[in-house]
């Protein structure tokens, strides 16, 4: 009996993105033997026609952000600013500053011509429409 490679491989391809997807979570850097948390923290849902991302980004300026899909990765980027007063001597400082981005694996194809993305208090919203082959399609039963 022959195996063609879907068939054997469908286990690993699975586990793969299983693991993918663990570490998504904890962002990309290492610090001294803890991951850093990935910013901005983001939440993915979907409808019959759209899916949805939120991401929060308190203190990020609308200007600097920028949203990207390709295919089915949708690509966050932005800069937070530091505080620009030298005067000030820190007790605690867990707000990240600089430069970031955040890449999220859909589970589907966008039509990137028609994401449409707003700004609120801190909250960005991302609405995608699913491209047609990602869409639901309802078959009609036929008698015979």
């Amino acid at each position: 009996m022959l195996f063609n490679r879907s068939d054997w491989m469908a286990p690993f391809d699975e586990l793969r993105r299983e693991v993918d997807r663990l570490f998504e979570g904890f962002g990309r850097r290492w610090d001294g033997g803890l991951f850093e948390p990935a910013f901005p923290a983001v939440n993915v849902w979907e409808d019959d026609e759209n899916l949805y991302a939120e991401a929060e980004v308190p203190g990020v300026k609308r200007e600097d952000l920028e949203v990207y899909t390709v295919g089915d990765e949708l690509t966050i980027k932005g800069r937070r600013e530091p505080c620009s007063d030298e005067k000030v001597s820190y007790h605690r400082r867990e707000r990240g500053t600089g430069e970031f981005t955040r890449i999220v694996t859909l589970p589907a194809e966008v039509k990137a011509d028609e994401v449409e993305a707003t700004y609120r208090d801190g909250v960005l919203t991302v609405r995608m429409p699913k491209a047609e082959s990602a869409r639901p399609k309802r078959i009609t039963v036929k008698a015979s």
